[in-house]
């Protein structure tokens, strides 16, 4: 259960004040803009080699973040035609520090005791033109009009899926190249940025652990716009591959993705388009069993 003052949320890089660099770390080219569409600052994290820029948190690897809610939000966009990488430090009840770390650049899923590595292909906006059919939905670099992405990470979950270990807390984040990131928090509650405030409050959707996104930690929406057209949501893990997939997680929710957010109406039927139904089969493709269990 998170300490009182981790409640509702903890707004990650404003408690920690990221800006003054004083309990956060970065190397190489990392630097603070200004982003008039999100209305705030972001931060742009590039590089050569994904590895060689980052942004870190805490400062010193002998600290904590000491963060104990459920779900992490990450607010971020991949580099267009880039490779990016994050790495997540968790502890477990046991004391054992393991890292989660998400990338483009891995090609299948990887997994040791104290380390799981898990692909992300990024999909072009709305099956895009700009991109050839035969890169849409393939690992690899991001395309060029790669949505700004919440994403949703279960970190117990996590852990007990593919590990069968029980979470503690969040030790360090690590956010490599190629980047711009908006914000961080943690919280044990699910975060809807489709629900507004008004909406809320007339559902009593806060007694099911579900409420609209806190307003310093969300992607504005111009009026009349619909946020799901705009942005990415992805909620992570779910059944099926060991794969994030951002278009196929807003097109396609899983059962478990269904199960997790009870609302007050069933869910709509989801109907499957072909291309999506392409990327569901490149995907199984992608994450083969023999690449589940492999060593590494």
């Amino acid at each position: 259960v998170p300490a009182a003052w981790q409640r509702p949320y903890l707004n990650i890089f404003k408690h920690f004040r990221v800006e003054e660099w004083k309990h956060s770390a970065k190397e190489g080219d990392v630097a603070a803009l200004t982003d008039t569409r999100l209305k705030g600052t972001i931060y742009r994290i590039r590089g050569s080699n994904p590895a060689s820029s980052y942004l870190q948190l805490p400062r010193a690897g002998t600290q904590s973040l000491g963060l104990t809610g459920r779900y992490l939000y990450l607010l971020f966009r991949p580099l267009p035609r880039k490779h990016f990488l994050i790495h997540l430090d968790v502890t477990t009840e046991e004391n054992q520090v393991v890292r989660i770390s998400f990338s483009n650049l891995f090609k299948e899923f990887k997994s040791t005791a104290t380390w799981l590595q898990f692909p992300f292909v990024c999909a072009a906006a709305k099956d895009s033109a700009c991109e050839p059919a035969s890169r849409r939905g393939a690992s690899g670099a991001a395309p060029t009009d790669v949505r700004w992405t919440c994403l949703v990470l279960d970190l117990p979950s996590i852990l007990s899926l593919y590990l069968n270990r029980r979470y503690s807390h969040l030790r360090a984040v690590k956010l490599c190249s190629n980047l711009l990131v908006k914000n961080l928090c943690t919280s044990d509650l699910v975060f809807d940025p489709g629900v507004t405030f008004s909406e809320a409050r007339h559902t009593n959707l806060a007694c099911r652990g579900i409420a609209p996104m806190p307003r310093e930690m969300a992607f504005p929406v111009p009026k009349g716009e619909n946020w799901h057209d705009l942005y990415d949501y992805i909620r992570f893990p779910s059944e099926g591959p060991k794969l994030l997939y951002n278009a196929i997680q807003r097109s396609c929710p899983s059962p478990a993705a269904v199960s997790e957010r009870p609302v007050c109406q069933p869910p709509p039927p989801v109907t499957l388009t072909r291309a999506v139904c392409d990327r569901l089969s490149l995907i199984h493709h992608i994450t083969s069993p023999k690449a589940v269990s492999a060593p590494w």
